[in-house]
């Protein structure tokens, strides 16, 4: 088989629905996949850290290795050097930057992919693929999910919504999405079911307190503090990932793949907050 070789761009979120695409486009052109996963500032945290092998046919996940470096995305911190090895090694590539134009051309990435050994990076949904498959694929690892089911525990008194409210560096989340519209989907909520529980998934610590303010004892989320550069702290957002799916119904922040990820494994109602 002609071998396709996908790294992974992003966030956890991109990744995962990069992954789930990158798989669905190999089957339909009857390729080995196998994707290379790097660490760096937007996800700092090995696979196996995270997440359960997959146990799928002609398909592979690793954390890339020193010489692995051949498969990196050509960037200013390699001075570019991949791209070489890579336009010799592989009859077509594609990097991440070109994946979302050429999504809005309908490009044929399905005729590119059988040409022969081929390498793509990117964070984006290039192909449209089952939820189904993106639960196979990514399993947390067991003591994660304990903390998953730890988490869920109190959702069985009443109705349960998740709410993700992103912030940092997401200037268009913060702009779009400010936090009085969720207290208004809250409250509106709270008018119908009075046993309502709420599950908070973010990563600012202002927020908690005010949601912790305003709704006391019905208020569950993380103790401690969201930390994106840590292991640890990916490993939180796999947590927070998978009791968002757990819930009722998940209101979301605009512009966020976090949400829409969390709603597809849960198969479960997503709306999106946004002014």
């Amino acid at each position: 088989m002609d071998k396709f070789v996908f790294v992974p761009v992003g966030g956890l979120a991109n990744r995962m629905r990069a992954v789930a695409s990158a798989l669905t486009l190999a089957r339909k052109t009857d390729r080995e996949l196998r994707v290379v996963w790097f660490q760096d500032w937007a996800l700092n945290a090995p696979f196996r850290s995270l997440f359960n092998q997959p146990q799928q046919p002609h398909f592979s996940i690793s954390d890339a290795s020193f010489m692995d470096g051949v498969y990196d995305r050509p960037r200013r911190r390699n001075l570019y050097l991949p791209r070489l090895f890579q336009r010799m090694r592989f009859n077509g590539c594609l990097y991440e930057k070109s994946i979302t134009p050429l999504c809005k051309q309908r490009f044929d990435f399905e005729a590119w992919a059988r040409q022969g050994d081929v390498y793509m990076a990117s964070y984006t949904a290039f192909q449209p693929y089952s939820y189904e498959l993106l639960r196979r694929l990514f399993v947390p690892q067991p003591e994660i999910q304990r903390l998953i089911d730890r988490r869920c525990a109190r959702f069985a008194e009443g109705r349960t919504i998740g709410v993700h409210i992103r912030r940092t560096d997401n200037t268009a989340s913060i702009r779009q999405s400010p936090i009085e519209l969720f207290f208004a989907a809250i409250d509106r909520e709270l008018a119908q079911h009075p046993d309502l529980l709420i599950y908070l998934a973010t990563d600012s610590e202002s927020v908690k307190q005010e949601m912790n303010a305003r709704y006391g004892e019905r208020l569950i989320c993380a103790e401690e503090e969201a930390d994106r550069n840590s292991t640890a702290g990916i490993q939180g957002g796999v947590v927070d990932m998978y009791t968002l799916a757990r819930t009722h119904k998940i209101y979301g922040s605009f512009q966020s793949s976090f949400s829409e990820l969390a709603a597809q494994l849960g198969d479960v109602p997503l709306e999106i907050v946004k002014l």
